[in-house]
């Protein structure tokens, strides 16, 4: 029996829609990249998992598939780092150029989301607690040492997706060091103090309004508290799949949810994201850490998982976020399974 939350395309609408689906490696046949790995074969997957729900899919793999009228009805674009700094915002921009419905979220609240800084503004302005940052911006002069108390130190992008970039140091002038290099790259720069924590990711996609999937923790057995390097979360070299857990404390649940909750009215509406906290089981205490819309839907990733916790595959996940899309933006009306049942 579906879960009662999913949503579905009418076979009509199915039939009448054309769908432009536009990602890096959408041409490449799910072979894995040399720089990106396995996201090419996350590539093929949801251009097989569209193609399997019965939508007419046409792949394209670059922004100039946008700069004319494309023949397409709504775009799945998961062309986010398209190598330069806030990439993510470009293929939004375009179809809102175009007036075309697309997947994920409005460029501005794209750009907001990816902005790690920024977002941690809007949890704190939410009374959401946040972990002591700096940041430092391109031009804004020297990188000088936190004025917050730390042990060890995360130096990253401040926009850095699947750990590209991100650096654990002990010492100020090798942290010093690394942030220069990163705004030597063109990128701002994020810094924050390291604590062994666990990472607790909650999954929230759209269905009738925002779905809350269940929280997931990532729990490695080898390295507790480690931070995955962008070489694992790519696969280029040898790992297994992602450590993750389900959340099983409830007290803990409705804490973050509560923290998620109070986040939503500053971002909503979008299609899918993650909200990233960090969790101290000795002391019980929660930080908020980041917000990914628009992130990874592979089957093996976060929200997949989480949504097979509920009995939902990944072609119903999918189905879902893609109807609650289409119909936000006035394309379709989405058949509800609590209807039909």
């Amino acid at each position: 029996m579906p879960h009662p939350n999913t949503l579905r395309i009418a076979p009509a609408d199915k039939a009448r829609l054309k769908i432009m689906f536009l990602a890096k490696h959408a041409l490449a046949g799910g072979v894995p990249d040399a720089a990106d790995g396995t996201h090419a074969v996350y590539h093929d997957e949801m251009l097989t998992t569209l193609r399997g729900i019965g939508l007419s899919v046409r792949p394209a793999n670059s922004y100039e598939a946008l700069f004319d009228w494309p023949d397409a009805d709504f775009v799945v674009t998961l062309l986010n780092r398209g190598g330069f700094v806030n990439s993510e915002m470009l293929a939004p921009l375009l179809l809102r150029r175009h007036g075309l419905p697309f997947l994920g979220a409005a460029p501005i609240l794209r750009g907001l989301s990816d902005d790690k800084h920024l977002m941690k503004a809007v949890a704190a302005r939410r009374g959401v607690p946040v972990t002591p940052w700096n940041i430092v911006r391109q031009g804004q002069g020297g990188v000088s040492e936190p004025d917050f108390a730390w042990e060890r130190l995360v130096v990253k992008p401040n926009a850095s997706s699947a750990s590209w970039g991100v650096k654990i140091i002990d010492d100020w002038a090798e942290a010093r060091a690394h942030a220069e290099s990163i705004l030597d790259s063109g990128h701002d720069v994020i810094i924050e103090p390291y604590a062994p924590l666990i990472d607790i990711a909650v999954p929230v996609v759209g269905a009738d309004g925002p779905w809350l999937l269940p929280a997931f923790g990532y729990y490695p057995v080898d390295r507790p508290g480690d931070v995955r390097s962008y070489e694992e979360k790519r696969n280029l070299i040898a790992t297994g799949d992602d450590p993750l857990e389900a959340i099983g404390d409830r007290a803990l649940i409705v804490r973050l949810e509560a923290h998620v909750r109070a986040m939503l009215p500053e971002l909503w509406p979008f299609d899918y994201g993650r909200f990233e906290f960090r969790y101290d089981p000795v002391t019980g205490d929660v930080r908020f850490m980041e917000v990914n819309l628009s992130c990874n839907l592979w089957s093996k990733k976060t929200i997949s998982r989480s949504a097979r916790s509920l009995g939902v595959s990944h072609a119903e996940l999918v189905e879902t976020i893609v109807a609650h899309s289409m119909e936000r933006q006035g394309l379709i009306r989405a058949e509800r399974v609590r209807l039909a049942a």
